[in-house]
């Protein structure tokens, strides 16, 4: 089968997230399978920000079997990226099925239309909360794009043959644009493969001898990282955390200068470690070396950073809002509060501390989860059973 994946993001720019992971892993499983497999996509680069593009990447690249096919970003608005070499690029290309990852992106607008113009059949998958992410309506700048990328949605969902979602939760999302018949549940998975090499010394690198909680993610206001600053403020005394460090790993998604001041504020600078733009041995690397994960967020459709730790046994301590309980499940194998209440998740950073047992046990259960379930050979899998029924009918 000849797939064309579509992307905002990809190789080298790991700092994109959970799209990009995502896509390389239809893309490695799918190959593995002899398929062959091309992700179409930006030339942004590997950077702490959202907007870097570098025009000497490789054209053309092929890793792990597949290909990459970049072009320039002309212009860029919020997390918008305009390429429009993509469209020809796409032409040239006879693919059997496309999958566009990111609706609400230039790349999938084109994906639509190449799909239209040579009738191929279309999958989209979203992962960007189509319609509940907050940043989507923040700012006059964010309303206006909104609001005009509507018909291009409509035109995008309505091309696919299918459109897939990572849970309920997303699933409720688009049963408000198609009928539910369209719309097949396929759980996000991580690579495990990727985890099994030798990892460097983290702790060596960033010179940290004690024990450390856990932050990755994006420094943005979603990420709730001001909550988890403000909620380990409130316990920074305490003797469970004498020799305890909170370690943050990110990209500035536009909130780091006032994470960086709320530490002076907060006087939490002996006790937080702020590390920037990690290469990603040795994100895997502090995964393993932390005691347990915490990712307070405002907002999640399907998180991988709980997954990923859960490959390590380690649990996590979240927010019990939008797509996060429809992933990992409390009391079972993390534990989730309330939205904003930075006072419970000081509680709750205590109850993993203290209760040793409850958090190898909730750890032990979260490896259970990815082994048994949530890893890319499963969900690539079920997406290829997806394409074939397709290409098939």
């Amino acid at each position: 089968m000849k797939i064309a994946l579509t992307c905002p993001a990809s190789l080298p720019a790991t700092q994109f997230g959970g799209i990009m992971f995502l896509s390389l892993d239809i893309a490695k499983e799918s190959a593995k399978l002899n398929h062959d497999v091309t992700i179409f996509t930006t030339d942004m680069d590997f950077a702490n920000n959202s907007n870097s593009f570098n025009k000497k990447l490789p054209r053309i690249e092929t890793i792990e079997n597949f290909k990459i096919i970049r072009s320039h970003v002309w212009l860029s608005i919020k997390l918008f990226f305009i390429n429009p070499k993509m469209y020809f690029q796409m032409m040239h290309d006879d693919s059997d099925i496309i999958h566009a990852m990111g609706v609400r992106s230039f790349q999938s607008f084109i994906a639509a239309l190449v799909s239209k113009k040579k009738k191929i059949p279309l999958v989209i998958s979203d992962q960007g909360g189509l319609t509940t992410h907050p940043d989507l309506k923040n700012g006059i700048k964010s309303r206006l794009l909104y609001w005009l990328q509507n018909p291009m949605i409509n035109f995008i969902i309505n091309q696919s043959s299918k459109v897939i979602v990572a849970n309920e939760y997303e699933q409720k999302i688009f049963s408000q644009f198609c009928d539910e018949t369209k719309i097949s549940i396929v759980r996000n998975g991580i690579n495990l493969d990727s985890f099994n090499f030798n990892l460097p010394n983290f702790r060596e690198k960033y010179q940290i001898n004690d024990s450390f909680i856990l932050f990755l993610g994006r420094f943005s206001k979603i990420k709730g990282v001001d909550i988890l600053l403000t909620a380990f403020s409130l316990i920074k005394d305490k003797s469970e955390l004498s020799n305890i460090k909170l370690v943050i790993m990110g990209v500035d998604f536009g909130f780091e200068s006032q994470m960086l001041q709320m530490i002076d504020e907060l006087n939490l600078q002996e006790k937080v470690v702020v590390i920037k733009n990690p290469p990603r041995e040795y994100v895997m690397s502090a995964y393993k070396e932390s005691q347990f994960l915490v990712l307070p967020s405002r907002w999640e459709l399907s998180p991988l950073t709980p997954l990923e730790g859960f490959v390590f046994k380690k649990t996590v301590i979240s927010t019990n809002t939008h797509g996060i309980p429809y992933t990992i499940k409390d009391k079972e194998n993390c534990i989730l509060v309330d939205l904003e209440d930075s006072v419970a998740f000081s509680q709750a950073i205590l109850e993993l501390l203290v209760n040793e047992k409850k958090c190898s046990e909730y750890g032990e259960n979260g490896y259970n989860l990815v082994n048994d379930l949530c890893n890319s050979k499963i969900m690539v899998g079920e997406i290829l059973q997806i394409y074939n029924k397709i290409i098939n009918s």
